[in-house]
């Protein structure tokens, strides 16, 4: 036997012992990567849920906020309504009061 079938015959056998320990090293590799990227993907997915939600109760707390200062403008020109009925009601009232006593 030469020295390179020597050669060859030991980088086989090295393959054969170890080949399917090298195979099942890469694959427990490709699924603990696998398994990172999934994770991370699934955390920045949370982070971003949050986030949003965040951003959600924020609008919220400024849309009821707006609601509640409408409703406060509306009750006060509602108010201001009603004042100034009754305030012409007093004044035709009196007007009429005037006019049936002369």
């Amino acid at each position: 036997m030469s020295q390179q079938e020597r050669v060859t015959d030991q980088i086989l056998q090295a393959f054969r012992d170890h080949g399917i320990t090298a195979a099942i090293g890469v694959w427990f590799t490709f699924i603990a990567g696998l398994a990172t990227a999934v994770t991370r993907k699934a955390f920045t997915n949370e982070a971003l849920l949050h986030k949003l939600e965040q951003e959600l109760a924020e609008e919220r707390a400024r849309v009821e906020k707006r609601r509640d200062d409408d409703r406060q403008v509306d009750h006060d020109r509602l108010a201001r309504i009603e004042r100034d009925i009754h305030d012409m009601r007093n004044l035709i009232f009196a007007a009429f009061q005037r006019r049936d006593g002369d």
